[in-house]
Protein backbone atom coordinates (compact mmCIF):
# COMPACT_ATOMS: atom_id res chain seq x y z
CA UNK A 1 0.00 0.00 0.00
CA UNK A 2 1.76 3.43 -0.53
CA UNK A 3 2.30 5.65 2.20
CA UNK A 4 0.32 9.32 1.64
CA UNK A 5 3.18 11.58 0.65
CA UNK A 6 1.56 14.93 2.44
CA UNK A 7 1.42 12.69 5.87
CA UNK A 8 5.13 11.91 4.83
CA UNK A 9 5.52 15.41 5.24
CA UNK A 10 5.14 15.57 8.76
CA UNK A 11 7.93 12.96 9.38
CA UNK A 12 10.29 15.48 7.88
CA UNK A 13 9.80 18.39 10.42
CA UNK A 14 7.02 20.03 8.05
CA UNK A 15 3.63 20.80 9.30
CA UNK A 16 0.83 20.68 6.44
CA UNK A 17 -1.96 23.20 6.72
CA UNK A 18 -4.88 23.72 4.84
CA UNK A 19 -5.55 27.15 2.81
CA UNK A 20 -9.11 26.76 2.78
CA UNK A 21 -11.94 26.98 4.79
CA UNK A 22 -15.40 26.64 4.07
CA UNK A 23 -19.08 25.65 5.92
CA UNK A 24 -19.36 22.07 4.11
CA UNK A 25 -15.78 21.16 5.03
CA UNK A 26 -16.44 21.39 8.66
CA UNK A 27 -19.88 19.90 8.77
CA UNK A 28 -19.77 17.00 6.47
CA UNK A 29 -16.52 15.41 8.25
CA UNK A 30 -14.44 15.73 5.46
CA UNK A 31 -12.05 18.03 8.01
CA UNK A 32 -11.99 15.62 10.24
CA UNK A 33 -10.86 12.72 7.57
CA UNK A 34 -7.71 14.98 6.42
CA UNK A 35 -6.35 15.33 9.89
CA UNK A 36 -6.72 11.12 10.52
CA UNK A 37 -5.67 10.48 6.65
CA UNK A 38 -3.10 13.38 5.85
CA UNK A 39 -2.13 14.47 9.16
CA UNK A 40 -3.68 18.17 8.50
CA UNK A 41 -2.19 20.19 11.04
CA UNK A 42 -4.18 23.62 10.68
CA UNK A 43 -6.12 26.01 8.15
CA UNK A 44 -5.44 29.12 7.31
CA UNK A 45 -7.95 31.53 6.00
CA UNK A 46 -8.03 35.07 4.16
CA UNK A 47 -10.62 37.61 3.11
CA UNK A 48 -10.59 36.08 -0.64
CA UNK A 49 -11.72 32.44 0.32
CA UNK A 50 -14.37 33.90 2.35
CA UNK A 51 -15.20 35.87 -0.10
CA UNK A 52 -15.75 32.78 -2.84
CA UNK A 53 -17.13 30.21 -0.11
CA UNK A 54 -19.82 32.49 1.12
CA UNK A 55 -20.60 33.94 -2.54
CA UNK A 56 -19.89 31.03 -4.68
CA UNK A 57 -22.03 28.33 -2.02
CA UNK A 58 -25.31 27.78 -0.41
CA UNK A 59 -23.97 27.01 2.93
CA UNK A 60 -24.49 29.97 4.34
CA UNK A 61 -28.06 30.97 3.04
CA UNK A 62 -29.68 30.32 6.11
CA UNK A 63 -26.99 32.17 8.75
CA UNK A 64 -27.49 34.90 6.19
CA UNK A 65 -31.16 35.25 5.48
CA UNK A 66 -31.80 34.81 9.61
CA UNK A 67 -29.10 37.99 10.50
CA UNK A 68 -30.95 39.91 7.98
CA UNK A 69 -34.30 39.56 9.52
CA UNK A 70 -32.55 40.16 13.02
CA UNK A 71 -31.29 43.55 11.68
CA UNK A 72 -27.96 43.08 11.22
CA UNK A 73 -25.60 45.11 8.38
CA UNK A 74 -23.13 43.64 6.28
CA UNK A 75 -19.92 43.87 8.50
CA UNK A 76 -22.19 42.14 11.35
CA UNK A 77 -23.12 39.22 9.02
CA UNK A 78 -19.73 38.73 8.00
CA UNK A 79 -17.67 38.65 11.47
CA UNK A 80 -20.27 36.34 12.54
CA UNK A 81 -19.80 33.77 9.74
CA UNK A 82 -16.14 33.95 9.63
CA UNK A 83 -15.84 33.98 13.20
CA UNK A 84 -18.29 30.68 13.62
CA UNK A 85 -16.08 28.58 10.88
CA UNK A 86 -12.79 29.41 12.36
CA UNK A 87 -14.12 28.81 16.02
CA UNK A 88 -15.53 25.48 14.54
CA UNK A 89 -12.21 24.37 12.87
CA UNK A 90 -10.42 25.22 15.92
CA UNK A 91 -12.53 23.46 18.37
CA UNK A 92 -11.93 20.16 15.48
CA UNK A 93 -7.83 21.39 15.91
CA UNK A 94 -8.29 21.27 19.58
CA UNK A 95 -7.18 17.86 20.04
CA UNK A 96 -4.19 17.99 18.07
CA UNK A 97 -3.10 21.32 19.76
CA UNK A 98 -3.30 20.09 23.16
CA UNK A 99 -1.48 16.82 21.98
CA UNK A 100 1.53 18.90 20.48
CA UNK A 101 1.70 21.44 23.21
CA UNK A 102 0.63 24.11 21.40
CA UNK A 103 3.19 23.74 17.55
CA UNK A 104 0.03 23.14 15.65
CA UNK A 105 -3.42 22.76 15.56
CA UNK A 106 -3.97 26.54 14.40
CA UNK A 107 -6.82 28.14 12.44
CA UNK A 108 -5.91 31.98 10.94
CA UNK A 109 -8.42 34.98 10.52
CA UNK A 110 -7.65 37.95 9.29
CA UNK A 111 -7.77 41.81 10.16
CA UNK A 112 -10.03 43.74 8.21
CA UNK A 113 -7.57 44.14 4.98
CA UNK A 114 -8.02 48.03 4.87
CA UNK A 115 -6.40 48.42 7.95
CA UNK A 116 -2.52 47.21 6.50
CA UNK A 117 -1.76 50.56 6.83
CA UNK A 118 -3.16 51.55 9.99
CA UNK A 119 -1.03 50.29 12.80
CA UNK A 120 -3.72 51.33 15.68
CA UNK A 121 -6.88 50.27 13.48
CA UNK A 122 -5.09 46.96 13.53
CA UNK A 123 -4.12 46.37 17.18
CA UNK A 124 -7.59 47.49 18.28
CA UNK A 125 -9.52 45.52 15.89
CA UNK A 126 -6.81 42.30 16.58
CA UNK A 127 -7.43 42.69 20.56
CA UNK A 128 -11.31 42.68 19.32
CA UNK A 129 -11.38 39.56 17.49
CA UNK A 130 -8.77 37.40 20.08
CA UNK A 131 -11.64 38.16 22.06
CA UNK A 132 -14.56 37.20 20.25
CA UNK A 133 -12.60 34.11 19.19
CA UNK A 134 -11.99 32.83 22.67
CA UNK A 135 -9.75 29.63 21.50
CA UNK A 136 -6.18 29.53 22.22
CA UNK A 137 -5.31 27.62 18.96
CA UNK A 138 -6.27 30.90 16.45
CA UNK A 139 -3.65 33.43 14.89
CA UNK A 140 -4.60 36.58 14.16
CA UNK A 141 -3.19 37.71 11.00
CA UNK A 142 -1.59 41.24 10.40
CA UNK A 143 -0.16 42.22 6.79
CA UNK A 144 3.87 42.28 6.94
CA UNK A 145 3.39 46.44 5.71
CA UNK A 146 5.97 48.74 7.69
CA UNK A 147 3.64 49.75 9.54
CA UNK A 148 1.93 46.36 10.22
CA UNK A 149 5.53 45.75 12.28
CA UNK A 150 4.77 47.72 14.84
CA UNK A 151 1.50 46.13 15.79
CA UNK A 152 3.41 42.85 15.30
CA UNK A 153 5.10 43.75 18.01
CA UNK A 154 2.19 45.00 20.50
CA UNK A 155 0.11 42.13 19.67
CA UNK A 156 2.65 39.64 20.51
CA UNK A 157 3.91 41.92 23.96
CA UNK A 158 -0.25 41.25 24.49
CA UNK A 159 0.01 37.37 24.35
CA UNK A 160 -1.60 37.55 20.85
CA UNK A 161 -1.31 35.38 17.93
CA UNK A 162 0.02 36.06 15.69
CA UNK A 163 0.20 35.13 11.68
CA UNK A 164 2.42 37.75 9.88
CA UNK A 165 0.94 37.32 6.19
CA UNK A 166 1.51 39.23 2.98
CA UNK A 167 5.22 38.43 3.58
CA UNK A 168 7.35 38.55 0.21
CA UNK A 169 11.40 40.19 0.91
CA UNK A 170 14.06 39.12 2.78
CA UNK A 171 14.53 42.27 4.12
CA UNK A 172 10.90 42.85 5.27
CA UNK A 173 11.25 38.94 6.54
CA UNK A 174 14.17 39.87 8.92
CA UNK A 175 11.95 42.48 10.19
CA UNK A 176 9.11 40.44 10.48
CA UNK A 177 10.99 38.35 12.94
CA UNK A 178 12.91 41.04 14.63
CA UNK A 179 9.48 42.89 15.53
CA UNK A 180 8.48 39.25 17.03
CA UNK A 181 11.48 39.23 19.54
CA UNK A 182 10.86 42.60 20.46
CA UNK A 183 7.33 41.91 21.36
CA UNK A 184 8.79 38.33 23.40
CA UNK A 185 11.29 40.80 25.37
CA UNK A 186 8.44 43.75 25.96
CA UNK A 187 6.32 40.16 27.20
CA UNK A 188 9.07 39.35 29.39
CA UNK A 189 9.61 42.62 30.93
CA UNK A 190 6.20 42.81 32.21
CA UNK A 191 6.43 39.59 33.80
CA UNK A 192 4.53 37.78 31.77
CA UNK A 193 4.62 33.87 30.42
CA UNK A 194 6.22 33.58 27.12
CA UNK A 195 5.18 29.86 26.29
CA UNK A 196 1.56 30.27 25.02
CA UNK A 197 2.68 32.69 22.56
CA UNK A 198 2.53 31.79 19.21
CA UNK A 199 3.41 33.14 16.26
CA UNK A 200 4.07 32.36 12.30
CA UNK A 201 5.64 34.29 9.27
CA UNK A 202 3.73 33.53 5.95
CA UNK A 203 6.33 33.95 3.12
CA UNK A 204 4.22 33.78 -0.47
CA UNK A 205 6.08 32.23 -2.69
CA UNK A 206 4.43 31.74 -6.25
CA UNK A 207 3.70 35.26 -6.51
CA UNK A 208 7.28 35.78 -6.73
CA UNK A 209 7.65 34.07 -9.79
CA UNK A 210 4.53 35.18 -11.79
CA UNK A 211 5.31 38.88 -11.20
CA UNK A 212 9.55 37.88 -12.40
CA UNK A 213 9.25 35.87 -14.92
CA UNK A 214 7.42 37.81 -17.42
CA UNK A 215 10.54 40.15 -16.66
CA UNK A 216 12.87 37.85 -17.20
CA UNK A 217 11.53 36.23 -20.47
CA UNK A 218 11.54 39.86 -22.04
CA UNK A 219 15.63 39.96 -21.12
CA UNK A 220 15.64 36.78 -22.61
CA UNK A 221 13.65 37.90 -25.93
CA UNK A 222 15.98 40.99 -26.14
CA UNK A 223 19.16 38.55 -26.10
CA UNK A 224 22.50 39.76 -25.51
CA UNK A 225 24.75 39.30 -22.56
CA UNK A 226 22.14 39.10 -20.03
CA UNK A 227 19.50 36.62 -21.56
CA UNK A 228 21.87 33.69 -20.29
CA UNK A 229 21.36 35.44 -16.87
CA UNK A 230 17.65 35.56 -17.29
CA UNK A 231 17.02 32.23 -18.87
CA UNK A 232 18.90 30.67 -15.52
CA UNK A 233 16.76 32.88 -13.10
CA UNK A 234 13.54 32.35 -14.85
CA UNK A 235 11.10 29.68 -12.02
CA UNK A 236 14.24 29.90 -10.01
CA UNK A 237 13.80 33.14 -7.88
CA UNK A 238 10.54 32.37 -5.58
CA UNK A 239 12.43 29.13 -4.36
CA UNK A 240 15.29 30.88 -3.92
CA UNK A 241 13.80 33.44 -1.52
CA UNK A 242 12.29 31.36 0.51
CA UNK A 243 15.48 28.87 1.04
CA UNK A 244 17.51 32.28 1.99
CA UNK A 245 14.25 32.98 4.12
CA UNK A 246 14.94 29.59 6.21
CA UNK A 247 18.80 30.66 6.51
CA UNK A 248 17.77 34.42 7.95
CA UNK A 249 14.82 31.99 10.45
CA UNK A 250 18.08 29.61 11.54
CA UNK A 251 20.52 32.45 11.87
CA UNK A 252 18.20 34.21 14.11
CA UNK A 253 15.93 31.16 16.13
CA UNK A 254 18.91 28.71 16.15
CA UNK A 255 21.53 31.52 18.19
CA UNK A 256 21.74 34.43 19.48
CA UNK A 257 19.36 36.90 21.49
CA UNK A 258 16.35 34.42 20.83
CA UNK A 259 18.26 31.66 22.91
CA UNK A 260 18.12 32.99 25.96
CA UNK A 261 13.84 33.98 25.20
CA UNK A 262 13.52 30.65 24.65
CA UNK A 263 15.36 29.47 28.23
CA UNK A 264 12.18 30.92 29.53
CA UNK A 265 9.49 29.15 27.16
CA UNK A 266 9.29 31.42 23.88
CA UNK A 267 8.51 29.61 21.09
CA UNK A 268 10.10 30.18 17.39
CA UNK A 269 7.84 32.03 15.12
CA UNK A 270 7.81 29.25 12.46
CA UNK A 271 7.93 30.36 8.72
CA UNK A 272 5.06 29.09 6.32
CA UNK A 273 5.08 28.87 2.80
CA UNK A 274 1.93 30.42 1.34
CA UNK A 275 0.67 30.84 -2.48
CA UNK A 276 1.87 27.51 -2.79
CA UNK A 277 -0.42 26.42 -5.62
CA UNK A 278 1.65 26.92 -8.71
CA UNK A 279 0.40 29.35 -11.40
CA UNK A 280 2.33 28.69 -14.52
CA UNK A 281 1.05 25.42 -16.47
CA UNK A 282 4.85 25.03 -17.34
CA UNK A 283 5.84 24.02 -13.87
CA UNK A 284 4.93 21.09 -12.05
CA UNK A 285 1.85 21.62 -9.97
CA UNK A 286 3.64 20.53 -6.70
CA UNK A 287 6.92 22.67 -7.04
CA UNK A 288 6.78 24.75 -4.59
CA UNK A 289 6.39 21.54 -2.05
CA UNK A 290 8.66 19.60 -3.55
CA UNK A 291 11.57 22.17 -3.63
CA UNK A 292 10.39 23.79 0.30
CA UNK A 293 10.16 20.50 2.80
CA UNK A 294 12.05 21.21 5.53
CA UNK A 295 12.15 20.67 9.67
CA UNK A 296 10.22 23.41 11.55
CA UNK A 297 8.15 24.55 8.97
CA UNK A 298 4.51 25.05 8.08
CA UNK A 299 3.12 24.85 4.10
CA UNK A 300 -0.13 26.22 3.78
CA UNK A 301 -1.75 23.82 0.80
CA UNK A 302 -4.55 24.98 -1.25
CA UNK A 303 -6.88 21.54 -1.69
CA UNK A 304 -5.90 21.10 -5.44
CA UNK A 305 -2.43 21.35 -4.65
CA UNK A 306 -2.73 19.16 -1.75
CA UNK A 307 -4.75 16.99 -3.95
CA UNK A 308 -1.40 16.52 -6.05
CA UNK A 309 0.40 16.20 -4.18
CA UNK A 310 -1.05 13.15 -2.38
CA UNK A 311 -1.34 11.66 -5.73
CA UNK A 312 2.16 12.17 -6.96
CA UNK A 313 4.15 14.09 -4.35
CA UNK A 314 8.00 12.71 -3.74
CA UNK A 315 9.02 14.08 -0.29
CA UNK A 316 12.25 14.65 1.06
CA UNK A 317 14.24 17.44 2.87
CA UNK A 318 15.43 20.11 0.17
CA UNK A 319 14.80 23.33 1.73
CA UNK A 320 18.57 23.40 2.24
CA UNK A 321 20.14 21.90 -1.15
CA UNK A 322 21.69 24.32 -3.27
CA UNK A 323 21.97 27.47 -1.01
CA UNK A 324 25.09 28.62 -2.73
CA UNK A 325 22.77 28.76 -6.13
CA UNK A 326 19.99 30.08 -4.41
CA UNK A 327 22.14 33.02 -3.22
CA UNK A 328 23.61 33.66 -6.78
CA UNK A 329 20.31 33.44 -8.26
CA UNK A 330 18.94 36.31 -6.59
CA UNK A 331 22.91 38.14 -6.15
CA UNK A 332 22.71 38.60 -9.85
CA UNK A 333 18.91 39.64 -10.38
CA UNK A 334 20.55 43.43 -10.60
CA UNK A 335 22.80 42.33 -13.84
CA UNK A 336 19.56 41.76 -15.78
CA UNK A 337 18.29 45.05 -14.50
CA UNK A 338 15.62 43.65 -11.82
CA UNK A 339 15.47 45.15 -8.53
CA UNK A 340 14.06 42.32 -5.96
CA UNK A 341 13.45 44.57 -3.43
CA UNK A 342 11.28 46.96 -5.11
CA UNK A 343 9.70 43.93 -7.22
CA UNK A 344 9.01 42.67 -3.33
CA UNK A 345 7.66 45.55 -2.46
CA UNK A 346 4.83 46.32 -5.50
CA UNK A 347 3.94 42.48 -4.93
CA UNK A 348 3.18 43.89 -1.05
CA UNK A 349 1.54 46.94 -2.00
CA UNK A 350 -0.70 44.46 -5.10
CA UNK A 351 -1.72 42.22 -2.09
CA UNK A 352 -3.24 44.24 -0.38
CA UNK A 353 -5.33 45.23 -3.08
CA UNK A 354 -6.03 41.65 -3.63
CA UNK A 355 -7.40 41.16 -0.49
CA UNK A 356 -9.36 44.79 -0.54
CA UNK A 357 -11.17 43.77 -3.92
CA UNK A 358 -12.92 40.48 -2.84
CA UNK A 359 -13.58 41.82 0.83
CA UNK A 360 -15.01 44.37 -0.34
CA UNK A 361 -17.16 42.79 -3.14
CA UNK A 362 -18.54 40.63 -0.51
CA UNK A 363 -19.43 43.44 1.62
CA UNK A 364 -21.17 44.78 -1.14
CA UNK A 365 -23.03 41.09 -1.71
CA UNK A 366 -24.26 41.11 2.21
CA UNK A 367 -25.10 44.58 2.07
CA UNK A 368 -27.67 43.66 -1.24
CA UNK A 369 -28.73 40.74 0.67
CA UNK A 370 -29.55 43.23 3.60
CA UNK A 371 -31.72 45.77 1.85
Amino acid sequence: MKINPVKQLGNLGQSVWLDYIRRDLLASGELKQLIEQDGLRGMTSNPAIFEKAIVESHDYDEAVRAMVLAGKGAKEIYEALTQRDVQDAADQFRALYDSSDGTDGFVSLEVNPHLAHDPDGTIQEARRLWGALGRPNVFIKVPATAEGLLAIQQLISEGINVNVTLLFGLTRYRQVAEAYLAGLVARLGQGKDLKDVASVASFFVSRIDTLVDPLLEAVIARGGPKAGLATQARGQVAVASAKMAYQIFQEIFKGGPFLELAAKGARAQRLLWASTGTKNPDYSDVKYIEDLIGPGTVNTIPVETLNAYRDHGIPEARLEDGIEKSAEVLGRLPEAGLNLDALTQQLEDEGVAKFNKPFDQLMATLTNRSL
